[in-house]
């Protein structure tokens, strides 16, 4: 990393951790103070009627009154997890860069979390916006800059978003998701036992996830393969590609959740440059842990950056991602 890319991330995180004071007695300028990030708590009804909290993290000084529109991103969140464990990814961007984030808990065909992207989920993040802003009349949101930004199912979720909706979105970040969820299902026999798993006695954690799997679409892969299909991004890749929506897909080589992640992200990517290869579609490729690459402190400024939510200066490389694709191409055609 070159010296001004290692002096732009010291920048980065003192402006993302700086404390909220200035030492009294102290000379000259005084250094930028990031106040935290306010979260709402609010509840919405979801497509099969059970109630459900969406969490929303506003910039500081966005209080009730007479507010300009803001730009909101959807943030679903992960398998297993909720939308409040999702806000901790997020840090005091959304103040940084004055922008809204919700994180929806979400519910699909049958589990609460594990919606896998089911259809009423995309259309219930399909709403957020809607949402948001009947929980908070005092919140405007600028309907021409809404965007995704998910990791893992998240990202699943996010890639179906930009398919089901492919004029909702003014750009998207889809991080280590899967996007053949067919052969997700079958890799997850090839998980090993983690330490949720040892502590249940299960031995293998992949037979676990295949029953929920089944409990959630209706089947397997053999047996309801339009299921799948309707669940897997890449049954939308013409649509997506199509849209000339900005879209930014992350993904690791060692991921150890998303397996095969060449033939998931990796085959996503190539899939839309073969649709349309003057989209607007970046690749960003690297060795993290999962989802690493989404959170306040590596990459997530620099996918924001890349969505113009937060200034250029924000665009430093952490994780060392090697990049492919058309950053913005107004000749886009669908």
């Amino acid at each position: 990393m070159s010296t001004s890319a290692l002096l732009r991330t010291s920048l980065l995180r003192v402006s993302l951790f700086a404390a909220l004071f200035v030492p009294a007695g102290s000379s000259g300028a005084a250094a930028p103070i990031v106040q935290p990030t306010r979260l709402i708590t609010i509840t919405y009804t979801t497509h099969n009627g059970h109630t459900r909290n969406a969490y929303v993290q506003l910039p500081h000084d966005y209080l009730p009154g007479a507010n300009p529109a803001i730009p909101l991103v959807i943030s679903p969140h992960g398998r297993g997890v909720d939308g409040k464990i999702n806000t901790r990814r997020w840090g005091n961007l959304p103040t940084l860069g004055n922008f809204v984030v919700v994180s929806p808990d979400g519910y699909g065909r049958r589990l609460a979390r594990h919606s896998w992207g089911f259809s009423g989920q995309i259309d219930d993040l399909a709403g957020m916006a809607d949402v948001v802003e009947l929980a908070l009349p005092w919140l405007h949101v600028d309907r021409n800059r809404i965007y995704a930004v998910g990791g893992s199912m998240g990202a699943q979720e996010t890639l179906l978003l930009a398919g089901r909706y492919p004029h909702l979105l003014a750009g998207a970040v889809a991080i280590d998701g899967p996007a053949d969820f067919a052969l997700q299902y079958r890799n997850f026999a090839r998980l090993p036992c983690d330490r949720a798993c040892a502590s249940r006695g299960w031995g293998r954690v992949g037979p676990a996830r295949q029953r929920l799997a089944r409990r959630e679409i209706g089947g397997t892969p053999e047996t309801a393969a339009r299921q799948f299909a309707e669940r897997s991004p890449l049954s939308y890749a013409k649509t997506i590609a199509n849209s000339c929506v900005p879209l930014q897909i992350w993904w690791s080589k060692t991921d150890g959740t998303v397996l095969d992640a060449d033939r998931q992200s990796g085959r996503m990517y190539r899939a839309l440059v073969q649709q349309n290869s003057r989209a607007p579609i970046e690749e960003f490729v690297g060795d993290w842990p999962h989802t690493q690459a989404m959170r306040a402190e590596t990459d997530l400024p620099r996918m924001l950056a890349g969505l113009g939510l937060l200034p250029v200066s924000f665009d430093v490389e952490r994780l060392n991602a090697v990049h492919h694709g058309i950053h913005a191409n107004p000749g886009c055609l669908g």
